[in-house]
């Protein structure tokens, strides 16, 4: 049975102010999402408020996987690789919509920094951490049987190689998902809703809410709530300060660029785990949607505010590089990039003072002196179980009695609708189709051009020039729904393309 579509924006926005919650979420990422679902599906009273939009940030911004962490067991992460491995199968298993089960290939070359027999002994310790239940176990390959796998690959000092499995996802609409449920469950969301100020009962008494700006509307809203939860993930001290300005540093970025090329251009038939012949890192080239082939990632250092961050000229430039390397007839150059994009990943500050590609991806969950739970770290992968953890650490200091989490079994709502045969595609080479306009803006929560064409959709990321030729197009269709004026549409389309160079854009 599909879920009946939410109310309207205006409902939502006055439903905030009317009542106090139990949670206040800050955060529309991954980790937000989950949390308000949990507590949602527990009888929390829940509102969630997100300053841009539903993933706008790190959540939409990633490998699209959802992966036990191979590469983080030569850093001896043996619990989170564990734990995401658990939860990798739990989602294959909730949400099979979304999360799709995929098969790697790993080579190994003549003076790899990864030997065969460290691979081996690698993913034999991958497969016994996820308790052998994963889609299938993985294959030591000799050169033959790499390339049988993967043909386009170099056969130049081949050795010999394997295959395992992870799985892929729809980081975006991952995220959606939970924030839907979490509705159907009686939580309030909105989007492009910011929190400009904390409140407090007394001077120094704990956080009882918030002040929260419409940035469609441009009203303010007084949000009251029995606790605050900080899910804001590389925001997390932005909000962090409104309580302390004088607060040190909870978490360390790390910025993760991927691009987009035609994956006509590379031959690659599924993922491919590769070492960078500029530092040995493990980067991937992953199929992708709309006819893309995913470059991935980069682990670097980073001060860029999260909500700047791009890929930069050199970005690119390591990532095309270990892609030729790995599959040399593509020959790729920085004309055949379709689309490049960065996040950032919130990790912990405490002890992350090293290398950025050996730093904890674990979380923390506290609470701060005046009452604000704030939670740091972690990855989509185990959001989840994180989320879990931090409903569990909020039902303990409310003292309420809940019911139990059922995130383990609860299947997740978003399919996309199938098509039919009146369904007219939005562009004529790729999948999306007039009605997922109306879907997004009906049952989906999108207020922009850029909720529906970068996150709604991937439109943004399949098109070289990042959707702006149809813009106009879609945007009339949003504003025969949402009302928009002719002069409503020019705006829409130009703040779409402030989006998509804020975004896409390439930085020297």
């Amino acid at each position: 049975m599909s879920t009946p579509p939410p109310p309207r924006r205006a409902q939502r926005l006055a439903a905030l102010g009317e009542r106090p919650f139990d949670l206040l979420v800050i955060g529309g990422g991954i980790t937000g999402a989950g949390v308000a679902r949990d507590a949602a599906r527990r009888g929390l009273s829940v509102a969630l408020v997100e300053a841009d939009d539903f993933a706008a940030g790190t959540s939409s911004r990633s490998s699209r996987l959802i992966h036990g962490g191979v590469r983080y067991l030569e850093h001896g992460y043996l619990h989170l690789v564990f734990e995401a491995s658990r939860e990798r199968r739990r989602l294959l298993q909730l949400a099979p919509h979304l999360v799709r089960p995929l098969r790697f290939t790993w080579p190994v070359y003549h003076g790899a920094r990864v030997k065969r027999w460290q691979l081996a002994a690698a993913l034999t310790a991958y497969d016994t951490l996820a308790l052998f239940r994963n889609v299938g176990r993985h294959h030591r390959l000799d050169a033959t049987g790499v390339l049988e796998s993967e043909p386009m690959l170099s056969r130049t000092q081949l050795l010999g190689g394997a295959t395992y499995w992870d799985a892929g996802t729809d980081d975006s609409r991952l995220t959606l998902a939970n924030v839907i449920d979490a509705a159907a469950h009686g939580a309030v969301v909105l989007n492009h809703a910011r929190v400009q100020a904390l409140t407090f009962g007394s001077a120094n008494g704990p956080a009882d809410g918030a002040e929260v700006h419409d940035a469609l509307g441009g009203s303010a809203i007084r949000v009251k709530a029995r606790l605050v939860v900080n899910c804001t993930g590389p925001w997390t001290d932005e909000i962090t300060r409104l309580e302390d300005p004088n607060v040190g540093p909870a978490v360390r970025g790390t910025k993760g660029a991927h691009i987009a090329v035609p994956a006509a251009r590379v031959g690659n038939v599924g993922a491919v785990t590769m070492l960078s012949p500029d530092d040995g890192r493990v980067c991937f080239t992953l199929p992708g949607s709309g006819g893309m082939t995913i470059i991935g990632t980069t682990d670097t250092a980073t001060t860029e505010h999260p909500h700047e961050v791009r890929a930069s000229q050199a970005d690119v430039r390591y990532l095309l590089s270990a892609c030729n390397r790995f599959f040399p007839d593509a020959a790729l150059t920085q004309q055949d990039v379709v689309s490049a994009w960065a996040g950032i990943r919130p990790l912990v500050a405490s002890g992350n003072t090293g290398d950025p590609s050996s730093a904890s991806r674990e979380h923390r969950i506290e609470f701060s002196p005046r009452g604000v739970l704030t939670a740091t770290g972690g990855k989509l992968t185990t959001y989840r179980a994180m989320s879990e953890q931090i409903v569990d650490s909020a039902v303990q200091r409310l003292a309420s009695k809940v019911r139990a989490c059922d995130t383990t079994t609860a299947p997740l709502p978003g399919a996309r609708r199938p098509a039919s045969g009146s369904d007219v595609l939005l562009v004529g080479n790729l999948s999306w189709r007039e009605t997922d306009v109306d879907d997004a803006v009906d049952r989906e929560f999108a207020e922009s051009l850029a909720d529906v064409m970068i996150r709604r959709t991937f439109i943004a990321f399949e098109l070289k020039d990042q959707g702006r030729a149809i813009a106009p197009r879609i945007a009339a269709r949003m504003g025969q729904k949402l009302g928009w004026t002719s002069a409503g549409i020019q705006r829409a389309v130009e703040d779409f393309g402030r989006a998509v160079s804020r975004i896409f854009s390439v930085n020297p």
